[in-house]
């Protein structure tokens, strides 16, 4: 598309562990060719994978606990704390576990949980897995994902019922851009306040997004919509922080001037 139409940040969200619940955040400080900070600082290791949390590096998404095949993750309700690395597991509106991510006790307490109430889902015990500064994301590049929520929308449509934007557990939504229109993006630069963001890759969906984050039903299967549609299974963007700064709910996107950037 020629010119990008005025947008706005409509909700921040990082998901600390991966495959677990998203937190929202109401602003956030990104650092150059970094994610947002503390997303997918953790993962439960599904079946060893011979990470070394001293040299940390990208695995494929297959090797942890996630929601593409491991729908049940969605019915747990998880809360992770900054100052004391505490997780906290809920199910059923009862506390399940909770855990320091970074003691060995505290990794223990989860990894009991998950032993015990994900066994037949299991390749191995389960392993809280980290490593410093590595994000556990489903693409080896350090980025930020973005949803449009117009074309969250237009799927809507498709399927005839509502879709949460939280089924593609993107870290920004945006509102403002027309209907797919964030698939045109690539190679552009977002400006939002100081902060630069260069769209560098669309985002293929996979069956993650089949499951509802707040029933934990796998009942749509979007990938297979978008295809038959569309003629792609593409739905919101992969963008690298350029320059850094802070954003927050409410601040508007417009592209950056290339002569600026």
């Amino acid at each position: 598309m020629s010119g990008i139409p005025d947008a706005a940040v409509e909700a921040i969200y990082r998901y600390p562990v991966k495959g677990l619940s998203a937190e929202a955040l109401p602003q956030v400080t990104l650092g150059p060719g970094k994610t947002l900070p503390g997303d997918r600082s953790y993962a439960i290791e599904n079946g060893p994978t011979g990470f070394d949390p001293a040299a940390p590096q990208y695995f494929p998404k297959t090797r942890f606990l996630m929601l593409m095949r491991n729908e049940r993750l969605a019915a747990l309700r998880t809360r992770y704390e900054d100052g004391t690395h505490l997780l906290t597991i809920g199910h059923n509106g009862d506390e399940a576990v909770r855990g320091d991510l970074e003691t060995a006790a505290g990794r223990a307490a989860i990894e009991s949980y998950f032993a015990a109430n994900f066994a037949e889902e299991l390749k191995g015990p389960p392993k809280v897995l980290v490593g410093a500064g590595h994000s556990f994301s489903d693409v080896a590049k350090k980025v930020v994902s973005i949803i449009n929520l117009h074309s969250v929308a237009a799927i809507e449509g498709m399927v005839g019922q509502p879709v949460h934007p939280l089924r593609f557990r993107a870290n920004l939504h945006v509102s403002g851009w027309p209907a797919w229109s964030e698939l045109d993006l690539l190679d552009r630069t977002l400006a939002i306040g100081d902060v630069r963001l260069k769209v560098v890759k669309r985002i293929v969906r996979c069956a993650a997004t089949d499951v509802d984050p707040e029933t934990a039903a796998r009942d749509l299967n979007i990938p297979h919509t978008l295809m038959r549609t569309l003629g792609h299974c593409d739905c919101g963007v992969y963008a690298e922080v350029v320059t850094g700064g802070s954003i927050a709910a409410g601040d508007k996107i417009v592209e950056a001037d290339p002569l600026l950037v």
